[in-house]
């Protein structure tokens, strides 16, 4: 029995960043042919199960830490009620909206071609798609990632929640236990202890958010304490039912047990590849020991024109970073330039309460890269600034990395408020050739600006053993 063949000049796997430039390449070649595939709702993973949802309840979810917060400026306030079905609505009506917006844009769309089904190859530049069998000489992938479901001894006899199955709650639990301390489990042990659920965190390393600066994780476990019950350097080992209630047994590397009842679970345990169901070893395509496609410098797989971005290459999981590798791979695939990837400001915030950013290297990662002696560390608290006075911001700092010879800023880690949004002042500059402190330290900012704690920073500028004084006083060296 034969089967159809059709032809196209581009196949993109995926309808998150991998459409970013479809009206440029059309531009540059009206007359390509383009086919569109994705197994799931049209839009990608940011859209439809991650940034933009999860980022919706955060905001609701950071008035009530603020309405909480007004009686220390005198205000009297008080949560009369917080719907929680109705959160859960404004976001999945928003993002259905979005969805169905963009499906029917590709729909209706008569000079590309959308299939809705799982892309399978079959053979290199070949997929199979339902029924149809797509070929193309260009390929991109961008398939995305999955939650990671570890293996722990009775999971599958229980129900649990991931951060995709969370979007479709519809009423709240009373407690929860997440399974997990990075960057899902700080965000959403904020957003449902805002809600007025009784949140357990259960970390297997020895810090919460452990890929942040270790003053950073201590400083951000003091203040989430206030509202998480957190225990770090505890592996879950198995869960199970008990009375209606689902229970959590974790022991740490002394052996001390704990047990943790709660009303659901919540796994953050990271992210995996999903790039399994693509069979790419039958297109000639590496992957790597977990799964995450390879690809060189230019983003292009060991197959030649097969080019893979955004997280299914598992590089840096952040939209961000798949919209700009979209960008390299427009440029290299279809414009033919020569461009290497440079993940070296690529920035990253953690929505939680506090809120936490950073780019570049870490302190540890700048003395190996460059040695202790050659660099300077620049710290400032919010509270010394006008702003962070009026704002009765306490603990919060901003710390710079930087080069001492060159001037070349390595690295930025800010706690505090807004600190996804104060982290841009310095971004631009980490991509400037020579000197990059000269433009912030000799420019103007708005007196009183949560912004002027940044400059200060560069101000403010210790040896690192300088540093490690001021943290051993601050209570903020790791142990």
């Amino acid at each position: 029995m034969g089967y159809n063949m059709i032809e196209y000049d581009l196949i993109i796997v995926g309808t998150g960043s991998g459409m970013n430039y479809v009206g440029s390449i059309l531009q540059q070649n009206p007359e390509m042919k383009i086919a569109v595939v994705d197994k799931d709702e049209p839009g990608g993973i940011c859209l439809t199960r991650g940034c933009i949802p999860s980022k919706m309840l955060l905001y609701p979810a950071e008035l009530v830490r603020e309405i909480k917060s007004a009686q220390k400026f005198g205000i009297s306030a008080k949560i009369e009620d917080i719907d929680f079905k109705s959160i859960m609505d404004r976001m999945r009506n928003a993002i259905h909206s979005d969805i169905a917006m963009i499906r029917e844009g590709l729909e209706s769309d008569d000079v590309l071609d959308y299939y809705h089904g799982v892309a399978q190859f079959i053979a290199p530049y070949t997929l199979k798609v339902g029924a149809e069998t797509l070929k193309a000489p260009m390929i991109f992938l961008c398939t995305g990632s999955k939650p990671f479901v570890p293996p722990i001894d009775g999971l599958d006899s229980v129900t649990y929640l991931t951060s995709d199955e969370v979007l479709n709650m519809e009423s709240l639990p009373e407690s929860l236990v997440i399974v997990g301390a990075g960057y899902i489990a700080a965000e959403y042990g904020h957003f449902f202890s805002a809600m007025g659920c009784r949140v357990t965190v259960i970390g297997s390393g020895p810090r919460v958010l452990q890929q942040e600066e270790p003053e950073i994780s201590i400083l951000a476990r003091r203040k989430m304490e206030q509202y998480l019950d957190i225990h770090t350097g505890y592996r879950v080992v198995s869960v199970g039912q008990n009375n209606g209630m689902k229970k959590v047994t974790a022991i740490n590397n002394e052996g001390d047990e704990i047990s943790i009842e709660a009303e659901q679970i919540l796994l953050a345990t990271g992210r995996a590849s999903n790039s399994d169901i693509l069979h790419p070893e039958k297109g000639d395509i590496v992957t790597d020991e977990k799964g995450w496609i390879r690809v060189n410098e230019k983003l292009e797989t060991t197959c030649k024109n097969v080019w893979a971005f955004g997280d299914c290459n598992g590089q840096q999981l952040f939209k961000h970073v798949g919209n700009y590798e979209s960008t390299v791979v427009f440029q290299n695939a279809i414009l033919r330039q020569d461009i290497k990837v440079n993940y070296h400001a690529a920035p990253h915030a953690v929505f939680s309460w506090p809120e936490i950013a950073g780019a570049g290297l870490s302190e540890a990662e700048a003395i190996e890269a460059f040695g202790e002696e050659s660099i300077s560390i620049g710290f400032e608290e919010f509270e010394n600034t006008g702003k962070g006075l009026a704002m009765d911001l306490h603990d919060y700092f901003v710390k710079v990395i930087i080069e001492d010879n060159s001037q070349q800023i390595l690295g930025i880690h800010i706690i505090g408020p807004q600190s996804s949004v104060l982290i841009h002042q310095v971004i631009p500059l980490m991509y400037v050739d020579g000197p990059q402190t000269h433009p912030l330290v000799h420019s103007m900012d708005i007196h009183p600006s949560l912004s002027e704690v940044v400059k200060r920073a560069f101000y403010s500028q210790y040896s690192i053993g300088e540093y490690h004084m001021i943290l051993k006083e601050k209570e903020l060296e790791k142990s």
